[in-house]
């Protein structure tokens, strides 16, 4: 049996994976909410834990063409949002290396005010 190790984050506002509760990311690490996922709004983080990349691949977005690759949740597999490998416009360079993560997939952890 393969041994799944994942990073906790400390922190009082954490993002977690909806389906198996696996910390992602840090609210202090998010760029942009203004963002589009296959199923709904997303919200662009500068750093992500405990994913896993799947295959980079040319995609056409709403905001252009990009090299992207779908992100899984390293505990339960489930896809979480897309990584940012490159933007062919210059204007969307900014997402370079940075992680969509689709609010559905998500859900708040810790102590939200």
């Amino acid at each position: 049996m393969k041994r799944i190790f994942q990073m906790y984050l400390d922190g009082d506002k954490i993002y977690a994976c909806a389906k198996c509760h696996a910390h992602l990311a840090l609210h202090d690490d998010i760029i942009s909410k203004a963002f589009q996922g296959r199923h709904g709004r997303a919200i662009l983080f500068d750093s992500v834990y405990n994913v896993t990349p799947g295959q980079k691949e040319e995609r056409v977005l709403m905001t252009g063409r990009h090299t992207v690759a779908d992100v899984r949740c390293t505990v339960c597999q489930t896809t979480v949002g897309w990584y940012y490998y490159r933007a062919a416009e210059t204007a969307q360079r900014y997402k370079e290396g940075k992680y969509a993560i689709e609010r559905a997939r998500i859900s708040k952890d810790h102590q939200w005010s």
